[in-house]
């Protein structure tokens, strides 16, 4: 039953329509039990009740929510640094997938690793962004692609998540067609509708199923006959959309009630409608604009038009190999003309709510999870404009202490 004192400002990001708004409280405490929050405001205003309790020392710290990073391909075979010297002599995305690069070489060597070592190595992750302030992350399969090791991935993070740190499974077999069905596209979205989804969906593996619609990819119709099967297994929808091209996916998005609609880059003004009227979250991946060298999304007109922006990593050996989410929120500000305290909010609570977690997290509030970080910054406009390598003093999630410096 510990009382958080000596934090200098809190952010308690509750709902609001303007994403800009994150609620700051100086001078304030946060008390917690049983993993969940009792109370929060100005230290000067804390109950009496609360007074006998356990005090914990912010050290004049900044505390916000426990970052939510919503979306990463957590676990997987190897990293491909040769694409990236190949982008800078001018390949492309496209280039390097037509040559067997690309997610079919990470699918190679994520299939030769043990169950052991895919789930050592993603707990190494795991614990290094803990210690960047992250409390829960998105995981998704798609470096399996067969049923076999596609449920080998999402068993890993079954694994995983039986800690504090909260993992969010997703099945993403619709990434790529596999080598073995390069030839019979519609006998593998068979295989997914008719196989692995329902496998997925009856053993609890996934919370979502979300398809790459793009060129070399899923084609819309396509997309939505995954998605159709894994909605009526249970499974919640989302998409990648709209990275390369503006090629419907974020419309689909809207068709389906997709949770979550990531990337976004091309995404059109129809697009951008379409997500409104659906209550879409649109998730930015700054990394992978910033690697792949292509426009980022457009943050201010998404925001404008009503469509709550989400900020992630897309953590991949390939088109966006860091975890870092700091920085990915630092590149949201300077790429997308964020403010700090829109990407506050958009890798708090906009985030939980791309995972449909904003009942249980995202936000310091009343009955919500216990998940917090302390930073080492006096606001979250300096913690984003003056890049650390890490300014996370503790993780707490669940109430349990992650890291702590």
């Amino acid at each position: 039953m510990p009382v958080l004192r000596d934090i200098a400002i809190l952010y308690r990001c509750a709902p609001d329509r303007d994403q800009g708004q994150v609620h700051p409280v100086s001078d304030a405490a946060l008390a917690w039990e049983d993993g969940i929050i009792r109370w929060v405001g100005p230290a000067r205003e804390l109950p009496p009740s609360y007074h006998g309790w356990p005090t914990s020392e912010a050290r004049g710290g900044m505390v916000i929510p426990g970052l939510i990073d919503c979306h990463t391909h957590l676990a997987f075979g190897g990293w491909r640094e040769q694409e990236f010297v190949e982008r800078l002599r001018g390949a492309n995305y496209l280039d390097i997938a037509a040559r067997g690069g690309g997610i079919a070489a990470t699918v190679a060597r994520t299939r030769e690793m043990t169950t052991d070592e895919l789930r050592r190595r993603a707990q190494g992750h795991l614990a290094a962004m803990a210690e960047l302030g992250v409390t829960t992350v998105e995981a998704k399969s798609g470096y399996g692609l067969l049923p076999e090791p596609e449920l080998r991935l999402l068993e890993v993070y079954r694994d995983l998540g039986q800690g504090p740190q909260r993992i969010v499974p997703t099945l993403l077999a619709a990434h790529a067609v596999p080598a073995e069905y390069r030839e019979q596209r519609d006998q593998y979205l068979r295989l997914l509708t008719d196989e692995l989804i329902p496998q997925v969906a009856s053993r609890g593996l996934a919370r979502f199923c979300d398809v790459f619609v793009e060129q070399r990819a899923f084609s819309v119709e396509e997309g939505r006959r995954v998605l159709r099967a894994a909605l009526g297994a249970g499974l919640r929808a989302k998409l990648h959309a709209d990275q390369l091209s503006s090629g419907g996916g974020a419309e689909l998005a809207a068709e389906v009630g997709a949770v979550s609609a990531d990337h976004l880059e091309c995404i059109s003004t129809q697009g951008i409608a379409a997500l409104r009227r659906a209550g879409v979250v649109a998730v930015s991946l700054p990394f992978a604009s910033l690697y792949l060298g292509v426009q980022p999304l457009p943050a201010r007109e998404l925001l404008a038009a009503g469509v709550p922006v989400a900020v992630a990593t897309d953590f991949n050996p390939g088109s966006a190999p860091s975890f870092h989410l700091p920085v990915a929120m630092t590149l949201a500000c300077t790429l997308q003309k964020m403010s700090p305290a829109e990407v506050l909010k958009g890798a708090t609570l906009v985030a939980a709510r791309a995972l449909g977690l904003e009942q249980e997290t995202g936000s310091l509030e009343v009955g919500k999870s216990a998940d917090f970080a302390i930073i080492d910054a006096p606001s979250v406009e300096h913690w984003l404009y003056h890049l650390r390598p890490n300014a996370c003093l503790r993780t707490v999630a669940a109430g349990q202490e992650l890291w702590r410096a």
